[in-house]
């Protein structure tokens, strides 16, 4: 009885083998596989795509994505890069402490909120006059837009 058990493990064993190595041997396509769809042997060349070319103070104000989204940033900054903490051409305009919590007027520069100048680790109730830690790193979190179509397809709201 036990031969008859062992022998019928093994004999499953092996099919369950073949079973696996004809699904690999099927597999997924190359061409399948990834957002181009093409083979993941060739080298795509890149689309270029093209940031808005509107000047600060002359764009309109872009949707935010969700609630509590960043804003998106809705004017060309290729002459403010790199941002870093020593140079930050973005503060220039949107610094702007005595607009929090005032009505935006159009035309008039979104103001850096003040959970950038808080630091919520150390000192959560305490605002300081300079950015905290990475709040310098504008295009972090804040995006230029493009010219560029969505990869896949999103309904998401």
């Amino acid at each position: 009885m036990r031969n008859h058990t062992v022998i019928a493990l093994i004999g499953m064993s092996l099919m369950l083998g073949l079973m696996g190595s004809t699904a690999v041997a099927a597999g997924i396509k190359a061409n399948d596989t990834g957002l181009s769809k093409t083979s993941v042997f060739d080298v795509p060349t890149p689309i270029v795509y093209h940031y808005k070319s509107d000047q600060a103070g002359s764009s309109k104000l872009l949707p935010r994505a969700y609630l509590g989204a960043p804003p998106q940033i809705s004017h060309s900054i290729t002459d403010f890069l790199p941002i870093t903490r020593e140079s930050n051409m973005c503060v220039g305009c949107h610094d702007q402490k005595d607009q929090w919590g005032k009505k935006r007027e159009t035309g008039t520069p979104t103001p850096i909120p003040a959970s950038h100048y808080t630091d919520l680790r150390n000192a959560p109730s305490k605002v300081t006059d300079l950015l905290v830690g990475a709040r310098n790193n504008c295009n972090q979190c804040h995006v230029p837009q493009t010219d560029a179509p969505a990869l896949v397809k999103n309904t998401f709201k």
